[in-house]
């Protein structure tokens, strides 16, 4: 049996905005890009976002959700090892120059693939998961259509171009979104310079051909790209001031051009656009009850901040929430979710949904408390 309450406040409320016709001065020189509000996905700039490109080495940013997608359910772990095969070894372009034979362990690989975008790295990492480089392609083709990437193909897992493998700025966006799910990705992606030590004992310098890394503050990710087909490639994350954006900008004319791009369209999101809590996960939204409970009733809570991102011109509304509860059945741990509460905004469109969560262990009631109870009854009349 569900729960539904409905809880009004005065808060910030979400427009609907056309964030393309007030933006050509930014004059870019990516022939396609987009920048999006992490958390809602929400378009704050667009240019040709739906036109098909090679994306070059931003194909990675699929292969790394692969890979910690299976770290994150368990099949794998970063200190798992991983064979380096003949093929994996044989691989151009970018490169940490494995060799066949060789170990490396997972989180190894991941930093070369991250920071130095290297193409053996991410095939030996594909035929680990998926026992051959055709599998995990397989593998990465079957995500895209989960995600309901309609206008992106992959080829193979590094980005070296191919008539069969392409994307969009938006579909790019879209699997950068996926993959900041898995917010440990930030520790690789990040580094801006490292070292790779071989097996025996010699190091090769990594350096992240994603300067905003180090030069705009904010930037802790995710993946540059380029191929003479594809142009300088970039998609990039940045948080600033509770409010995480990404950028991709696709088909620039330098590498120099697909940074001032990539700043640009940052600068211009958190310039324009700010990320209001409106509700606290440290406050009670309100109570529910507990079938077979010591207690009768329990608090609840947001699992996260609920907010919801403004133009900085946008004025104060009301908005309300709607509690959706699942029965809650003593016993129970905290922090178990217990249902969601949906944003809705004065217009009644819901702009956003949130877990909500217990904060405390529930009990399941005993012989005396029935009998408590029953005695309360009692006396009250009811």
């Amino acid at each position: 049996m569900k729960k539904v309450l409905i809880f009004i406040l005065l808060g910030t409320f979400f427009i609907n905005i056309s964030p393309t016709k007030a933006l050509d001065t930014l004059n870019l020189d990516a022939e396609s890009a987009i920048l999006i509000d992490n958390k809602t996905g929400k378009v704050l700039y667009e240019k040709n976002s739906t036109t098909k490109l090679p994306m070059a080495s931003m194909t990675k940013i699929m292969s790394m959700l692969l890979i910690m997608e299976q770290i994150s359910n368990g099949n794998l772990n970063f200190k798992d090892t991983v064979l380096i095969s003949k093929n994996a070894s044989s691989m151009g372009g970018s490169q940490v120059f494995l060799q066949a034979g060789e170990t490396y362990k997972v989180e190894d690989l991941l930093k070369c693939i991250a920071v130095s975008s290297a193409n053996d790295a991410v095939v030996a990492m594909a035929e680990k998961i998926s026992g051959s480089e055709t599998a995990f392609v397989d593998a990465m083709n079957a995500k895209a259509k989960e995600l309901n990437l309609i206008n992106t193909h992959f080829a193979n897992p590094h980005g070296l171009d191919n008539e069969n493998h392409y994307s969009t700025a938006s579909d790019m966006a879209k699997i950068a979104q996926e993959l900041l799910k898995h917010e440990e990705i930030l520790r690789f992606t990040s580094i801006y310079e490292d070292y790779l030590t071989k097996p025996d004992g010699s190091q090769i310098w990594l350096v992240n051909t994603n300067r905003l890394v180090r030069f705009y503050d904010g930037v802790d990710g995710l993946k540059t790209g380029y191929t003479p087909e594809a142009g300088y490639c970039l998609t990039a994350t940045a948080k600033k001031n509770n409010m995480r954006l990404i950028s991709v900008v696709m088909k620039s004319s330098s590498a120099d051009a697909r940074s001032k791009d990539t700043a640009t369209l940052l600068t211009y999101g958190f310039n324009s656009y700010k990320n209001n809590i409106i509700f606290s996960k440290d406050k009670a939204l309100g109570k529910l009850n507990i079938t077979n409970g010591k207690k009768e009733k329990v608090s609840v809570y947001l699992k996260n901040d609920a907010s919801v991102l403004l133009k900085t011109t946008e004025k104060i509304e009301n908005y309300s929430f709607n509690i959706k509860g699942n029965e809650i059945i003593a016993p129970l741990k905290a922090n178990s979710k217990v249902g969601t509460a949906e944003i809705i905004d004065n217009e009644g469109n819901i702009i956003g949904e949130e877990d909500i969560i217990i904060k405390e262990d529930l009990k399941k009631a005993e012989f005396f408390d029935y009998f408590k109870h029953n005695l309360k009854l009692i006396t009250s009349g009811k």
